[in-house]
Order: C-alpha cells, then sequence, then structure tokens
C-alpha cells in the first residue's frame, strides 16, 4: 500500500524548489559558484510524484521530504521516507531517468507520537 505525501506537504516542497537557489560545489567551475534552480529542474524529467512512488516503492514508509539537488554531476531527487518502524531511509533518484542511484537507512530514529518507551 502507498502511502501518499499530503498535499501542503508538496506544495511547500514544490514552492523551496521554485524560490530558493540551490547550491553545490560538484560539477561546477567554481566552489562558491550559484546552481540555478531552473537548471535543475531544465535537466529532471521525472516529476517530484514520480520520484516519490519510486522512492515509497524502494522504501516504503510515508515521504516526509523531497528535494531536487546536484549530486556527483547528476541531477537527483533526494527523497527521505519515514518507515513504519521509526527509521528514516534517504533514496536518491536519478531526476533524468528515474532510476533509484542510493538508498541510504539514517541513522535516527523517531518516535511515533503517543508511544512511550520503558526503561
Amino acid at each position: 500500500m502507498i502511502k501518499h505525501v499530503t498535499v501542503p506537504a508538496l506544495m511547500i516542497a514544490t514552492l523551496c524548489l521554485t524560490t530558493t537557489p540551490a547550491w553545490s560545489d560538484k560539477g561546477h567551475k567554481g566552489k562558491d559558484e550559484k546552481c540555478d534552480v531552473a537548471d535543475l529542474v531544465k535537466d529532471a524529467k521525472v516529476t517530484i510524484d514520480q520520484a516519490i512512488k519510486t522512492a515509497l516503492d524502494a522504501a516504503p514508509g510515508t515521504a516526509v521530504e523531497a528535494e531536487l539537488e546536484k549530486k556527483h554531476d547528476k541531477t537527483v531527487w533526494e527523497v527521505e521516507v519515514l518507515g513504519a518502524d521509526g527509521a528514516m531511509t534517504e533514496v536518491d533518484i536519478d531526476a533524468a531517468t528515474g532510476a533509484v542511484i542510493d538508498k541510504e537507512a539514517k541513522h535516527e530514529k523517531h518516535e511515533k507520537k503517543g508511544k512511550k518507551e520503558k526503561h
């Protein structure tokens, strides 16, 4: 079963992608040279919705963040997924092809509200 990201979360992610620049020192001439968001969007053939669906297929749970970035000279969607066990997984999706590039478990666990751990 695929859980969908709420509309407000998608609106915020889209707003962030269209209104704030992304910086990266990889694949650019100067270390401090700005990577234009318009260039990232132009390179992305995969939509945010498609990237989230692919990430959830690779790591079931709830997508909590999706960001378009430049990594290793590739434009990628970085999607963070919160699993039912509370573990966070970062899934990198190639923004040109839609392929999963990398899947990495984060070292942090998020506790569900109202659930307390016994010591």
